[in-house]
Parts: structure tokens; sequence; C-alpha cells
């Protein structure tokens, strides 16, 4: 099993790029396909935590339609949000990328480097 895993979206070309950066660093992560197979709260809110974000909907694309549709604000509380990721997964910013108790969100996709450090 590789040390990094990358939640990943095929169709989104940061995704791909973060993902190809990734593998010409010689790593062979473990890719979880998040739309396929979501994240729960209890994962999302880790993926906070190893990102150091201070809150959750940082983690989260407010131009997606289903931000609305999941009632979401920026004053919305951490686990209002992270049950909204885990209902609707399309929310959630793409890529990440974990390594231990560390992770980077792909945009740019050189950001997975600092992990590679």
């Amino acid at each position: 099993m590789s040390s990094v895993t990358i939640y990943h979206n095929a169709k989104c070309t940061k995704s791909r790029q973060t993902l190809e950066l990734l593998q010409d660093q010689g790593e062979d992560p473990e890719i979880i396909q998040y739309l396929d197979t979501p994240p729960d709260v209890k994962t999302l809110r880790s993926l906070v935590h190893k990102l150091g974000l201070e809150r959750a909907h940082d983690l989260v694309r407010k131009q997606e339609k289903e931000y609305k549709e999941a009632g979401l604000s920026k004053d919305s509380d951490d686990e209002t949000v992270l049950q909204a990721i885990a209902d609707y997964p399309k929310l959630l910013e793409r890529p990440v990328v974990v390594r231990g108790d560390q992770a980077v969100i792909g945009r740019p996709p050189e950001n997975a480097l600092e992990l590679m450090e």
C-alpha cells in the first residue's frame, strides 16, 4: 500500500495533473475516486485537520449547485458542512493528497510536492 493517497476525480484537469505529478515523482498513490466512494464525516473531519484548515467550509467548492442545494453558507458550522460534503461529494475541493498526518489540496498540482520532501 502506498504512503500517499489522492482523493481523485478523473474528470478534473487539476486532479489528473496532480496524479501525474505524483507518479512522475515515483509515487504509486492509493487513488480514492471520491465521487464513487464518498468519504464519511469522520474521514472528512480528519482531512480538515491534516490540511490545517480552520474551518470545514474551506474544503468546499462553493460554486457547485449542490452548495445551495445543501443549504450551505459561509456561516455554516463544521458538522453541517462535513455532512453536506458526505451527502454531496462533488462539493469536496479537489484533489486532496494525503501523506501520513499531512495533506494538501492540489491546486495548483505542485502543492503535492510539499508532501514529497
